[in-house]
């Protein structure tokens, strides 16, 4: 195993290099990032010995140290983890933004109720846990979305499309995204990671394969009053057919992904 000093190193190198990195603005014209977050406050997170060796497993495919910087995520935010699940990105939201900051772990109350406890175990394990002290884990309805204070950012990843499936039902969507809308400040950031669905499909995949067209959660997005800022390649897979569920051993950890970044308007209109 690395040890945390040459790993730490490695993602500094990695924070020295990521503003060459291209990301789509939303007018598709190609734009380099500046993260606003802290390298050092990544390179801690992604090194703390307190993640589980099944997690860090996944750290090649899932780029976390890439998708942070294009979320933003700093020391001292309050961050919601919208459908924690096992907590991945939970406990280093929870390392990055410090005891200055606060992370909410929200479980939808249908998926408590309908799916496996596996799938919900990683956030319950660290429900209480002092090395997690900054963690408030929030059940709920999904259509009842709140956080206790205004938020920096929510994070969604790789569970939008369960919004239209039936056992999230009765998920109102547009409900969804205008109780996300309510809970973060003017200026604030979503985030939503998700698997790609081929082109048109809309929402015809996401029960049966777990997979949903990115222009379905565009335009949703967008008509709850967010604008799109950009969109990263990141995670992206030219590979995928976009034809296998994402459970597939051909595929799964590798699916084609789109990871998208919206804002909520720093002046916000009366009606929201």
């Amino acid at each position: 195993m690395r040890s945390v000093k040459i790993f730490g190193s490695a993602v500094l190198a990695f924070f020295a290099l990521v503003g060459l990195v291209g990301v789509r603005a939303a007018g598709g014209v190609t734009a380099a990032t500046t993260p606003s977050v802290a390298p050092a406050a990544v390179a801690a997170a992604l090194a703390d010995p307190a993640r589980p060796a099944e997690q860090t497993a996944h750290d090649a495919d899932r780029h976390p140290a890439e998708v942070l910087a294009f979320a933003g995520v700093a020391p001292g935010d309050r961050v919601a983890d919208f459908g924690s699940g096992g907590a991945y990105f939970t406990r280093l939201f929870s390392r990055i933004v410090g005891a200055g900051g606060r992370v909410y772990a929200f479980l939808p109350q249908e998926q408590l109720e309908h799916c496996a406890p596996a799938e919900t175990g990683g956030t319950r394990a660290i429900e209480g846990d002092a090395h997690y002290a900054n963690v408030t884990v929030l059940p709920g309805p999904v259509n009842g979305f709140s956080a206790p204070e205004p938020l920096d950012l929510v994070w969604n990843s790789l569970n939008f499309h369960d919004l239209y499936d039936s056992f999230m039902a009765p998920a109102d969507v547009p409900e969804v995204l205008a109780a996300t809308y309510r809970a973060l400040k003017p200026g604030g950031v979503l985030v939503i990671v998700d698997h790609v669905a081929q082109p048109g499909s809309k929402i015809r995949d996401t029960e049966t394969l777990h997979r949903i067209d990115p222009e379905v959660i565009i335009a949703a997005v967008r008509a709850a009053g967010f604008v799109l800022e950009a969109q990263s390649d990141l995670l992206r897979n030219a590979h995928d057919s976009h034809e296998l569920i994402v459970f597939d051993p051909a595929i799964r950890g590798r699916t084609d992904q789109v990871l998208l970044k919206f804002r909520k308007p720093r002046a916000v209109a009366a009606a929201h």
